[in-house]
């Protein structure tokens, strides 16, 4: 579900269309007053009156509703996936398969499936302004592993998602190896800081402000091994759990700053 936000929905639909097929795109309007796109014609665009409420009840109300549509989903599909705009589950290129194929491939009697959390951020000393018409990952090769990302944004089945595709009610969730999700949120200051000037946007400052830690973290601490340390996240993130919620993964306080691989690079 998107509002106002074609920068990010157009590589959107251009992934997950090549991984799919567009024909199996499902886009969600918040609010009649945008126009329908004109340039993914394939894709089911639903308009939908605008949701009511603050930012937490909003979330609440939207992804009470992206559930609801997802259950009806799974009237015709094995698998329903559900992902905020800037965000991109993606194989390891490693394995030479794609997001369906390998999705296909697991075998699960969980309620669910979720990547590891890799929270892209621009390095401020070595990383300019994004050029959306080239690959983000040939542009961005730091970020943080974080636990905040690793969703449960592949349903095996009808359940609910909590707010912000960050947890399934009543259920825990399960990190599957070299299933990533990639968020580009965080990975532009220029953008961030356009958005906080946005009167019109719901985001509060503070969910902002917090994309622009990301920045701060991957331009001053060195980064890390990938190989080595999504090993070790993956696996404290399995174990590890914030007090507030357990069905939600944890680093423990540990920030992770990594270089994204070349072999990532032309993924998104």
């Amino acid at each position: 579900m998107v509002r106002n936000d074609d920068f990010f929905l157009r590589k959107w639909v251009e992934y997950y269309g090549k991984e799919f097929g567009m024909e199996n795109i499902y886009i969600y309007l918040d609010g009649k007053d945008q126009p329908i796109p004109d340039w993914c014609p394939s894709v089911s665009v639903t308009p939908c009156d605008k949701l009511p409420g603050k930012v937490v009840e909003l979330e609440k109300r939207r992804l009470r509703f992206l559930s609801e549509r997802a259950a009806e989903l799974f009237e015709r599909y094995d698998i329903v996936i559900g992902t905020d705009a800037d965000e991109f589950l993606i194989v390891d290129p490693s394995l030479g398969m794609g997001l369906a194929e390998f999705l296909s491939s697991v075998k699960s009697s969980n309620s669910s499936m979720s990547g590891l959390g890799v929270d892209v951020g621009q390095n401020t000393g070595c990383e300019g302004v994004i050029d959306p018409s080239r690959p983000f990952l040939t542009q961005r090769r730091y970020a943080l592993l974080s636990s905040r990302y690793t969703k449960p944004s592949v349903m095996l089945r009808p359940v609910r998602w909590g707010s912000g595709f960050h947890r399934i009610k009543g259920h825990d969730f399960h990190i599957t190896e070299n299933l990533y999700l990639f968020h580009f949120g965080s990975f532009d200051l220029k953008r961030i800081k356009d958005r906080m000037a946005d009167k019109q946007r719901v985001s509060s400052g503070r969910h902002l402000a917090k994309r622009t830690r990301t920045i701060t973290k991957v331009s001053r601490k060195k980064a890390c091994d990938w190989n080595r340390w999504t090993v070790i996240a993956r696996r404290m993130q399995a174990v590890f759990r914030p007090l507030y919620a357990v069905n939600k993964p944890s680093m423990a306080g540990l920030d992770i700053v990594v270089r994204i691989p070349e072999r990532f690079s032309d993924k998104v």
